[in-house]
């Protein structure tokens, strides 16, 4: 998606893919087909490039520091994307700032885990420090005994874990922000965030009273020094006397899932503005283009229907015309993202209804509100 607005704008991308039908490497010209974690395909593909910027936060930080000793314009640089790779390093930045955090530990021993589970009265969140997404590595144990047995396997596998007090969440927000190297930043409306089984299915913009969302991600930007697109991802909780409390949950220093809506709610989408300011180009507004959008998410179903995925985006579209689908060309599997569908309108329920009832029937060919055309013709 970043290489569709490069084609707009101008710019030629070249892409470092694990494989040859890797989502961005059936949409782009010039592919190296190679090993993010091997220093001779991330120089290869690097050469020669205007900027060097990323669609994930792995990229060894050592690479990178390679990469600027060559002269090369690597954006965010790595003093930054720590903080999104190590999820302990960013706690630990964001406290000094000053930031809403959770209350967290570092955990080296099953000691460790036990004191931290006394200390929460048992409310423990346990965290791989890098790595984890869309719910993996995250953990929640019922009771201290689980806690211990739960450290004890993962620091067996090596795993490096860090602890944080599990909270009363309200509802998850996201404000996304951009900001280029010379220092113009501008952000996007906050949305919420909906989960289900740690998995973003929907985001909703605006969002109700955001509160100083946008205000946190702004601020998080411009002290960590991020360039490109940034998604800082909250929760909102309710403090001791049931007023709304926002907490910094985790970092994301691209385009986002979360900011997918931008496609087709707001002048400029997260991908033209992520390529712009890792280019140090002037940004572009975040305007709405209609009172509200829904992104929904189109996740596998545990079965895969036989009518090719061409024929179910083709019902959509005669029943839902203004339902904007956007598919990756990524491989059926159970809750794998697939695409997302966008959906502009007045009203917010309207708008929620259609936007899910599509991304259902991409995965499942099935109307969730049971639906026919059949139906619908023999009235």
């Amino acid at each position: 998606m970043m290489h569709q607005a490069a084609i707009e704008l101008g710019v030629t991308s070249r892409v470092l893919a694990g494989a040859p039908d890797s989502s961005a490497a059936q949409v782009t010209g010039q592919v190296e087909i190679g090993d993010y974690t091997q220093w001779e395909d991330v120089n290869a593909v690097s050469q020669g490039a205007d900027a060097v910027t990323f669609d994930h936060e792995h990229v060894p930080n050592e690479f990178l520091d390679g990469l600027i000793e060559q002269g090369l314009n690597v954006q965010p640089q790595p003093t930054a994307l720590i903080n999104a790779q190590d999820k302990l390093v960013m706690r630990k930045r964001l406290r000094e700032l000053g930031m809403p955090v959770p209350p967290f530990m570092e955990i080296t021993s099953v000691e460790d885990a036990r004191e931290f589970h006394r200390a929460t009265q048992g409310n423990v969140c346990l965290k791989a420090r890098r790595g984890g997404y869309d719910g993996k590595g995250v953990w929640f144990p019922d009771n201290e005994e689980d806690t211990a047995e739960l450290v004890a396997e993962l620091l067996d596998k090596g795993t490096p874990l860090m602890a944080e007090k599990k909270v009363q969440l309200v509802r998850e927000l996201s404000a996304m922000v951009a900001r280029r190297p010379s220092g113009e930043t501008v952000a996007w409306p906050v949305v919420e965030s909906v989960q289900e089984d740690g998995i973003c299915v929907e985001a909703i913009a605006p969002a109700d009273n955001p509160s100083r969302a946008a205000e946190l991600a702004v601020s998080i930007a411009e002290e960590l020094g991020v360039t490109g697109a940034l998604a800082v991802e909250l929760f909102e909780t309710r403090d001791e006397a049931g007023q709304p409390e926002i907490i910094v949950n985790e970092l994301a220093m691209r385009p986002h899932n979360t900011g997918h809506w931008t496609q087709d709610g707001c002048v400029t989408s997260q991908f033209e503005q992520h390529i712009r300011a890792v280019l140090d180009r002037p940004l572009g507004s975040t305007a709405m283009l209609a009172p509200h959008t829904v992104m929904s998410n189109v996740l596998g179903a545990d079965f895969e229907p036989d009518t090719p995925i061409d024929a179910r985006m083709d019902a959509v579209w005669r029943r839902f015309p203004q339902a904007k689908i956007h598919m990756y060309g990524k491989g059926w599997r159970p809750r794998r993202k697939m695409g997302h569908v966008n959906v502009t309108g007045e009203s917010v329920e309207d708008i929620r209804r259609i936007a899910r009832l599509c991304s259902h029937y991409i995965v499942t060919e099935q109307w969730a509100d049971g639906w026919s055309e059949y139906r619908k013709a023999h009235r």
